[in-house]
C-alpha cells in the first residue's frame, strides 16, 4: 500500500513538472530563474570543495605513492587515517552540541584552512629534515608500520585531503543541503549541483599539470577554504532569509528543542536504525571495493610515472577526464532522477563499478596472455593495464558523482532532525572512512598476515573473489533501502 501511494506521488510529481519545464530546458536545466539566488551559491560552494578534494586526492597520493610507496596506502587508511576519522567523528559530536550549526561549519572549515597553511609554509618546504628513516628496520611487518610515522609529513597530508572528502563533501554540504532542500527540490537539484560543480574536477587536473610542488596546492585549497566560508555566510545571511525559500509547512510549528546525546548515545541510536543500516553499508561497500582496485592500479601507474611530477601530472588527466565523464553523466543522471524510480539510480553505480572491476582484474589476471595482442599492436602491456584502470576509475567516479551522491543524499531528506545531523556524521565520516580502511584491512591482512611475501598483483585473483562478493552486498543494500525509502517517504507525505 505505502508503495502505491509513493508511486502515486512521484507520477503526480512528474506531471507537475512537466508542465513546468519543457523540451531541452526540462532535460538541461530543470531549476526556476527565481531559485537561481539559492541554487547558484550552493553549486559554487559545492564547486570549491571538490576542486580542494580533487587536488588533494591527487597530491597525496603523488606524495605517498612516489615517496613511499603503494603498498603503503593500506597501512594509511587503516591505522591512520581510520582512526583520525574516529576523532574526528567525536569532536564534532561535541561541537554540535556546544554550538550552533553555522558555528560547527565556520570552526571546521577554519581547522583544514590552518593545516594546509601550515603545510605549505613549513612541513612540505622542511619535509626532508622533519622526516625519520626507518627503511633499515629488519620487521617488515614493524617496517611497514614505521615507514608513515618517519614520514609523517605527507602522512599527515594524506590523512586530512582524507578527511576533507569525508567531512567537507560527504558532511558538512550534503548535511546543509538536505536542511535547506525540500524532497521535490532535491529530485531537480542535486544531480545539477554535481552537473556545476564537477567542472571543479576539469580545472584541477589542468592544473595540476601546470601547478608544481604540494605547497602551492596547498595554498590554492587555503584560498578555497575562504571562498567556501564566505559563501556559506551569504546563503545564511542574504539568501535562505528570503520568504520563497521558507517551508509553508514549517511556519508556525514551534521548534523542538535541541536533544544533546553523548557519541555513545548517537551510536546507539544509529545502530536501531535499519535504515541507517542500509546506507551504512551502501558507503562501505562503495569504499572497499573501490579501494580494492585503486590501491593496485595506481602500484601500476607507479611503474609506468615513478617520478613524483609525472605520477602528479597522470593523476591530474585523471581529474580532468573524470570531470568531463562525470558532467556527461550528471546530464544523463539528472533526467535518470527525475524520471525514473529512487531503485533504478541507486543501482546504476554498483553495476557500472562491477563490470569495469572485473574487466580490469582481467588485465591484472591475464597479463601474459594479453602480452602478445599488445605487442602486436605496438602498446606496452603495463600501459594498457594502467589506462585499463584510469577508465575505470573515470567512469566509476563518473556515476557515483552523478547517482551514487545524490541517491544517497536523497535518502536522508525523509529522515528526523537527529538522524540528519549526527546519524548522518556517523555514517558519513565512519562509514566512509571504514569503507576504505575495510579495503585496506583486506589488502593489509592478506600482504602482511596471510601471504606474506606476496604481492597485490599475485593476489589478483582472490582480490577479484572478495571484490564481486562485496559487490553482491551492495545489491542487496539497495535493494532493502529502496523498500525503507519508499515507506518513510510515503509516511512523510501523509503528515
Amino acid at each position: 500500500m505505502a508503495d502505491d501511494k509513493n508511486e502515486f506521488f512521484l507520477s503526480t510529481a512528474k506531471k507537475v513538472e512537466s508542465k513546468e519545464f519543457t523540451g531541452l530546458r526540462s532535460i538541461l536545466w530543470p531549476i526556476h530563474n527565481w531559485e537561481l539566488k539559492k541554487f547558484l551559491p550552493m553549486a559554487f560552494m559545492m564547486m570549491c570543495i571538490l576542486l580542494n578534494y580533487s587536488m588533494l586526492r591527487a597530491t597525496k597520493d603523488a606524495l605517498v605513492v612516489t615517496n613511499m610507496g603503494a603498498e603503503t596506502i593500506p597501512t594509511l587508511k587503516l591505522w591512520f587515517v581510520l582512526p583520525a576519522a574516529v576523532l574526528f567523528m567525536v569532536i564534532y559530536s561535541k561541537l554540535s552540541n556546544a554550538f550552533s550549526k553555522n558555528s560547527v561549519f565556520y570552526i571546521i572549515v577554519s581547522a583544514f584552512m590552518i593545516y594546509f597553511a601550515l603545510f605549505a609554509a613549513l612541513l612540505y618546504p622542511f619535509h626532508n629534515s622533519l622526516s625519520g628513516d626507518f627503511s633499515g628496520v629488519s620487521n617488515e611487518f614493524a617496517k611497514k608500520l614505521l615507514i608513515p610515522v618517519g614520514g609523517w609529513t605527507f602522512s599527515s597530508f594524506y590523512v586530512m585531503a582524507e578527511l576533507w572528502g569525508s567531512a567537507m563533501v560527504s558532511l558538512m554540504f550534503w548535511r546543509f543541503a538536505n536542511d535547506v532542500t525540500s524532497l521535490k527540490e532535491s529530485k531537480r537539484f542535486y544531480a545539477m549541483f554535481g552537473f556545476i560543480a564537477n567542472l571543479a574536477l576539469i580545472v584541477s587536473g589542468e592544473t595540476l599539470k601546470v601547478v608544481k610542488g604540494a605547497n602551492l596546492i596547498a595554498w590554492i585549497s587555503v584560498a578555497s577554504c575562504f571562498v567556501i566560508i564566505f559563501i556559506y555566510y551569504w546563503l545564511n545571511s542574504r539568501v535562505l532569509t528570503d520568504p520563497r525559500f521558507f517551508n509553508p509547512d514549517d511556519v508556525g510549528k514551534p521548534k523542538k528543542k535541541k536533544e544533546k546525546l553523548s557519541l555513545g548515545e548517537s551510536f546507539k541510536y544509529i545502530l536501531s536504525s535499519k535504515y541507517l543500516g542500509f546506507i551504512v553499508l551502501l558507503i562501505v561497500c562503495y569504499g572497499v571495493s573501490i579501494n580494492l582496485v585503486e590501491v593496485m592500479w595506481k602500484g601500476q601507474a607507479k611503474l609506468l610515472y615513478p617520478s613524483e611530477e609525472t605520477f602528479s601530472a597522470f593523476m591530474g588527466g585523471l581529474q580532468t577526464w573524470t570531470g568531463v565523464a562525470s558532467i556527461v553523466f550528471m546530464l544523463i543522471g539528472a533526467n535518470i532522477l527525475r524520471r525514473c524510480t529512487w531503485f533504478t539510480a541507486a543501482m546504476a553505480t554498483p553495476l557500472m563499478i562491477f563490470l569495469t572491476g572485473l574487466i580490469f582484474f582481467a588485465c591484472i589476471i591475464f597479463k601474459k596472455e594479453l602480452m602478445p595482442f599488445a605487442e602486436h599492436w605496438g602498446i606496452q602491456i603495463l600501459s594498457v593495464v594502467t589506462w585499463v584502470g584510469l577508465l575505470q576509475n573515470v567512469l566509476s567516479k563518473g556515476v557515483k558523482y552523478s547517482l551514487f551522491d545524490p541517491t544517497k543524499e536523497m535518502s536522508y531528506i525523509p529522515l528526523d532532525e537527529e538522524l540528519k545531523s549526527k546519524g548522518k556524521a556517523a555514517v558519513d565520516v565512519i562509514g566512509g572512512r571504514a569503507g576504505k580502511s575495510g579495503g585496506a584491512a583486506i589488502q593489509f591482512l592478506l600482504l602482511n598476515v596471510i601471504f606474506t611475501g606476496s604481492s597485490l598483483v599475485q593476489l589478483a585473483p582472490l582480490i577479484a573473489i572478495i571484490f564481486a562478493i562485496i559487490l553482491l552486498v551492495w545489491f542487496f543494500a539497495v535493494c532493502g533501502l529502496n523498500r525503507e525509502f519508499l515507506k518513510l517517504s510515503s509516511e512523510r507525505e501523509q503528515t
